[in-house]
């Protein structure tokens, strides 16, 4: 399946999600977006749930909100929205947590679909149970 959203009037985002020779996409995302004739690229760190002052949120819920309220305000400085992620990667503590870290993302996006990947690990600071990093595009 190929789909071309535009998010701005010089960018094109084309997703590629072929059907045949290759295992099939769950609803959440997408295998590939190719990017035509963006300006900008914007390439986010790895962001936490962690509140104004450094703090982690208590829960994976409340992680959750933060990691995308810190993204929101990370590509807001650049002129930018979640409009403009085009890849995601999940870095969780645990894998029980990719259940409500997809869901967290399909709602932070709006139900678009973009290429993500999750990996488990063990975090630097045992209290952060989620960090994302993201490619925007504009």
């Amino acid at each position: 399946m190929i789909q071309i959203m535009t998010t701005n009037p010089q960018m094109e985002i084309i997703t590629h999600d072929p059907a045949d020779g290759v295992y099939a996409t769950t609803d959440d995302y997408v295998h590939a977006v190719e990017v035509r004739d963006a300006q900008r690229l914007l390439f986010v760190s790895g962001t936490m749930g962690l509140d104004p002052s450094g703090a982690a949120g208590a829960t994976l819920g409340e992680q959750l909100d933060l990691v995308w309220a810190n993204l929101r305000a990370i590509l807001a400085s650049a002129g930018m929205t979640v409009d403009n992620i085009v890849r995601l990667t999940s870095y969780l503590r645990d894998a029980s947590y990719a259940e409500e870290n997809a869901a967290a993302r399909v709602k932070a996006l709006g139900g678009r679909t973009i290429p993500t990947t999750a990996i488990v690990v063990q975090t630097l600071v045992s209290d952060w149970l989620v960090e994302l990093e993201v490619v925007a595009a504009g």
